[in-house]
Parts: C-alpha cells; sequence; structure tokens
C-alpha cells in the first residue's frame, strides 16, 4: 500500500511517517514545502531523521501549485493520502489572512483534484477542533460548526465542506481529523508549551489571555498518531463516504494548571503578563471521543504530566545539541 503523508516536516507529519515507517506493508512518501512560517531549522531537524529511515521518499512541493501537484500524484498512484500540509495558528491567520486562503484552502482544493485524478482509495486529512467556535462542549461531530472565530477554523471548515461536496460528487472517501491541541516532542514553536518552556528557561514573561483561565483539551502526539494510524484502513462505506472524527484525550485543563505542571518539571516559577481575551480564540475545548471510540480502540494513555516530561526532556535535549 502506497502512503503520501503532505506535510511530512511538520509535527504532527514528521511523527506520522516516523510511526508508520516500522510498518513492512506501506511504502511510504512525503511532500513538504518547506516553508519559513515558523523555525525552518527544526523542520529541517524533523527531515534529518525521517531521512534516516529505510523508507524515506521525499518530495519538496508546495500544494498550492496545482500542476505540480496533480503530476506527483498521477505517477506515483498513491492508495491513501494523509494530508497534513497546511498553514497552523488561529492568531496568525487574524494578519495573514491570504496565506492560509493559498495554503489551506487553495492547496486543500488541489490535494482533492488530484485524489480525484489519480483515484485515491481514501484521503485523510487534518481539520481542527476550532471548526466548533465557542459551542456547547464537550464538541461532538455532529455538532454545529458554521461560526468560526478565525480565518484558521473558516479554512479547516471549508476544507470539510469540499472534502464532503468530493466525497458525493466523485465517491472519494474521506476522512476529516479534529486535531485538539497536540502536543509533543519536536512540537511547533508557536504552541503554549514550547513558548512557555522557553521563556521560563530563558527567565522572560510569558503572556497569558483571559488572565490565563482558558480551558483546552491537550492531547499527546502518540495518542494521536495511533488514532489516525488505526484509521487508514477505515474509509467510510456510507453511501457519500465522508466521515468526520474528533482526535483528543476527552480531559480538559485550565492553562494555569498546565502552566504549574511545566513549573514543577522545570523546577522554576513563571513570570506572567494576564492580557485580556484575545481575538479569535475560543474560551474551552474539549472533545467527545465517543464515535472515534465505536470505530476503533484506542490504547495509548499518557497523563498530561508525563507528556509534558517527555516534551521537556526533547527540548533540553535539542538545544543544548543545537546551541
Amino acid at each position: 500500500m502506497k502512503i503520501l503523508i503532505t506535510g511530512c516536516a511538520g509535527f504532527i507529519g514528521y511523527h506520522l511517517y516516523k510511526t508508520l515507517s516500522k510498518k513492512k506493508k506501506f511504502d511510504l512518501y512525503g511532500i513538504d514545502n518547506l516553508n519559513n512560517n515558523y523555525d525552518l531549522k527544526l523542520k529541517k531537524e524533523r527531515l534529518k531523521q525521517l531521512s534516516k529511515l529505510p523508507k524515506f521518499n521525499f518530495y519538496k512541493i508546495d500544494i498550492s501549485n496545482q500542476k505540480k501537484t496533480i503530476n506527483n500524484f498521477n505517477k506515483n498512484k498513491y492508495d491513501v493520502v494523509i494530508n497534513l500540509a497546511a498553514q497552523a495558528g488561529v492568531r496568525d491567520s487574524i494578519n495573514k489572512p491570504n496565506q492560509y486562503f493559498k495554503n489551506n484552502i487553495q492547496g486543500f482544493y488541489n490535494i482533492l483534484i488530484a485524489s480525484k485524478e489519480s483515484k485515491v482509495k481514501h484521503l485523510m486529512y487534518a481539520s481542527s477542533s476550532s471548526v466548533y467556535g465557542d459551542g456547547t462542549t464537550p464538541s461532538k461531530e455532529s455538532n454545529k460548526t458554521d461560526s468560526p472565530l478565525s480565518f484558521y477554523a473558516a479554512s479547516k471548515k471549508t476544507n470539510e465542506i469540499l472534502a464532503y461536496t468530493f466525497s458525493s460528487l466523485y465517491n472519494l472517501p474521506t476522512t476529516g481529523l479534529r486535531f485538539f491541541t497536540v502536543y509533543g516532542p519536536y512540537g511547533r514553536p508557536d504552541m503554549a508549551l514550547f513558548m512557555f518552556t522557553k521563556a521560563i528557561l530563558e527567565n522572560k514573561k510569558i503572556n497569558l489571555f483571559n488572565n490565563g483561565k482558558h480551558v483546552r483539551d491537550f492531547t499527546y502526539i502518540d495518542l494521536a498518531i495511533e488514532s489516525v494510524c488505526k484509521l487508514i484502513q477505515k474509509p467510510s462505506r456510507k453511501k457519500i463516504p465522508y466521515s468526520i472524527f474528533n482526535i483528543g484525550s476527552n480531559n480538559p485543563t485550565q492553562l494555569l494548571d498546565f502552566i504549574k505542571i511545566i513549573e514543577k518539571k522545570l523546577d522554576k516559577k513563571s513570570k506572567r503578563i494576564n492580557k485580556k481575551f484575545q481575538l479569535g480564540d475560543v474560551f474551552k475545548t474539549h472533545a467527545d471521543m465517543t464515535l472515534l471510540l465505536k470505530e476503533i480502540r484506542v490504547y495509548k494513555k499518557f497523563s498530561l504530566s508525563e507528556g509534558i516530561d517527555e516534551f521537556i526532556k526533547w527540548y533540553l535535549t535539542y538545544y543544548k545539541k543545537n546551541k
């Protein structure tokens, strides 16, 4: 089975490629444009680690280029495509909507076109918990998602709508993955755990929007990856082969408690600046996991304390090595 992972130099893409490379029945391919929307050195380090694997086939392609994307799909005839290529970040999307349109909407449309033309058997793609906006929690996949609070959320909702249309018109099996605040080693520098750890170690102040009263369903990377791996061979068998799943931990935690764990692990107190609720943010995320657990069994369980510990171990090792 040929599997393509787009965004393979990204956080989730890197871990997914690494995990799937251990399975003999899969031939793996990766695509990434290696842009500099965040630390390019970190992306190149992930790619360097992947290049050491026996199953490493990489193409530097920007999926917003339709011709190159289609040509690549037609050349390789992938069975499964997992689209993780996107510009992430809620707050950044408010200031740079054009980039998010190009990377998240135009890029995903090209993936859909290429998948249809090359007869991909299962297209999986990253959506986000942000599509729920400030709706009721815990969030169920059946909840209304028509009130996005950021352009990033709107781009992910657009992906889901486009996927449904392609599933309906062309019988293309699609599965959307609504990720809930995934964290862990090799995580993105714009994520809370990375920013807080860095600031505390460097004796800098951290910005706490809404005075740190936000609540997030933090999901350790291993749990997210195991969920995706188990869904690969489970495309929808419905008349319209379209499905959506929450990928979360069902364990919402207030940001203030999250920071306390980091402080304990680092044995160091944070310096804080309390700020007002920021435009585009939601107060609480909490994944209802009922639908996913009906489809697959997920075994990996990581407490928030264990997950943060794994991240900090990686962070200290990585930045000591790269000073």
